[in-house]
């Protein structure tokens, strides 16, 4: 009996040293999970609780921060309306978009890999202050847009002080960041047999045809999973709003997010608020996130449960 019992306790050494490797290896990793992850959020969980200014300590309020938001304050509504509007136009404008340029780029031309970099490239620099910058003048009284626009007869305008106009610069500047969705769609194209166009050409399918039944269909599980990455990152939008039209005119392009940075870092300091502010935006991209899961089942084709 003793060797069986050596043999396993040289068994469990063998395995908790083996754990304890794996741990030490990842440690790093968890530590900085703990501390700059879990950390902030519970503290932020905590605060939104609190009367906190950054200017003193504390105070446990319960309730009342939610109760605020939903009931005396009109520039949430505001935030919440004008960001619901932007993701629901922007989301499905830059998929639609990155999905017609990675069609055009799946092929085999020369200098193509030049034009995918060239056109990744916004999607590197769009979010920097000096893209902001110059979008800003770009649609500005003086800019570039008014200067084509006036030789078809438009009157020039500062379409970023519009409050019809504001909203739609902002959200072509984020369809104009399309590169990495389009990289993944690109993946996605590489993807699909080549035999099953082939074989719907021989059935006189025409290119459109092929595009609805071949294309899509492959596609969705990379569709999907680009949804959920741009609603996600819709949600979050800051700094376009922030550097070119600062949440104006009228609280026009008051994104979410701004209007949490507004709160938090702003005049008063309501740190507490804004913390309560950024729960409740949690629970919204949970929602959302939750409710494209629950409808992939309905749209997104994976080959292996083909016969399921």
């Amino acid at each position: 009996m003793k060797p069986s019992v050596i043999d396993g306790s040289t068994k469990l050494l063998t395995g908790w040293k083996r754990d304890f490797v794996g741990y030490a290896y990842i440690s790093p990793w968890l530590l900085g999970f703990v501390l700059f992850v879990i950390g902030p959020m519970a503290a932020s969980l905590y605060l939104s609780f609190t009367d906190y200014n950054m200017l003193s300590e504390p105070h446990w309020i319960g309730l009342r921060n939610y109760i605020t938001m939903f009931t005396d304050d009109p520039r949430y509504w505001t935030a919440l309306k004008v960001t619901f509007k932007f993701v629901v136009i922007s989301v499905p404008l830059k998929l639609a978009f990155a999905l017609f340029i990675a069609v055009l780029f799946n092929g085999k031309h020369r200098g193509l890999s030049v034009y995918r970099t060239a056109y990744y490239i916004p999607s590197i620099i769009g979010g920097s202050v000096a893209v902001a910058v110059m979008w800003r003048q770009l649609f500005g009284v003086d800019g570039a847009i008014n200067s084509v626009l006036v030789h078809f007869g438009v009157e020039p305008k500062n379409w970023i002080a519009s409050p019809v106009f504001s909203i739609w610069t902002l959200i072509l500047l984020v369809v104009w960041q399309f590169g990495s969705p389009m990289l993944i769609f690109l993946a996605g194209l590489k993807q699909i047999p080549t035999d099953l166009y082939e074989s719907a050409a021989v059935d006189g399918a025409g290119r459109a045809r092929r595009f609805l039944s071949i294309t899509l269909p492959m596609l969705t599980p990379v569709i999907f999973f680009n949804l959920v990455m741009q609603t996600i990152d819709g949600f979050m939008t800051f700094t376009q709003s922030f550097l070119v039209t600062q949440g104006g005119p009228l609280d026009k392009t008051l994104f979410y997010a701004l209007y949490l940075y507004q709160k938090a870092f702003g005049g008063t300091f309501s740190m507490g608020y804004a913390s309560s502010m950024a729960w409740i935006l949690l629970l919204i991209v949970a929602t959302f996130t939750a409710l494209i899961f629950k409808s992939s089942s309905a749209w997104v084709y994976y080959e292996s449960t083909e016969d399921k």
